[in-house]
């Protein structure tokens, strides 16, 4: 079954609405200059209060790697995910510092746990042409997943759903929107 990734999780709220419908995986974002983007200390807060059922995972793009580690070793996440031009030396470095599984969008995910297939400008809920996907490696699909598009998404045999903005109304997460299109996947 596929498994689902509620990103871009800011306020206590959203970890509330999650903890309610209970998705796999949720994504705190470390990128700079993202309006998605929390604080370590955000971060720390909200793990304490998500069920420990749900996987954290820390969105980072193009982070200096010793940000990277420090988050990783704070407790506050549980996988990594590297958005950006992160290079295949980089993610070998990162792997002798943490044992935290590691997501590689775009490219260079040959030593990466997991790809990442999204819109080269994520988080505006735009898709990109999923033609292209082609990998071996177990993925996630991000990019404009909501519920007109996720049957779609599906079809692909996605790992799992990324899904942002499409469960978001003016910016903020919509619960009404998470659970029905957590629904959705898991019917």
């Amino acid at each position: 079954m596929t498994k689902i990734k509620i990103c871009g999780i800011k306020r206590l709220e959203d970890v509330l609405i999650v903890n309610k419908y209970k998705p796999d995986y949720i994504g705190f974002i470390f990128a700079h200059n993202k309006n998605r983007t929390i604080t370590l200390n955000d971060a720390l807060l909200f793990k304490k209060k998500l069920n420990n059922d749900i996987i954290a995972v820390g969105v980072f793009r193009d982070n200096d790697i010793n940000e990277v580690i420090e988050i990783a070793s704070s407790g506050a996440i549980d996988m990594i995910q590297l958005h950006g031009s992160e290079t295949t030396d980089f993610i070998l470095e990162l792997k002798k510092h943490t044992k935290l599984p590691i997501i590689k969008a775009y490219n260079n995910y040959e030593y990466a746990d997991y790809a990442l297939f999204d819109n080269v400008d994520p988080g505006r809920g735009k898709t990109f042409d999923w033609n292209n996907i082609k990998t071996d490696k177990d993925f996630f699909l991000a990019g404009g997943i909501n519920t007109c598009n996720i049957d779609l998404a599906l079809k692909l045999n996605p790992y799992a759903v990324d899904i942002s903005s499409g469960v978001e109304t003016n910016g903020f997460k919509d619960e009404e929107k998470i659970k029905e299109i957590i629904k959705k996947v898991r019917s």
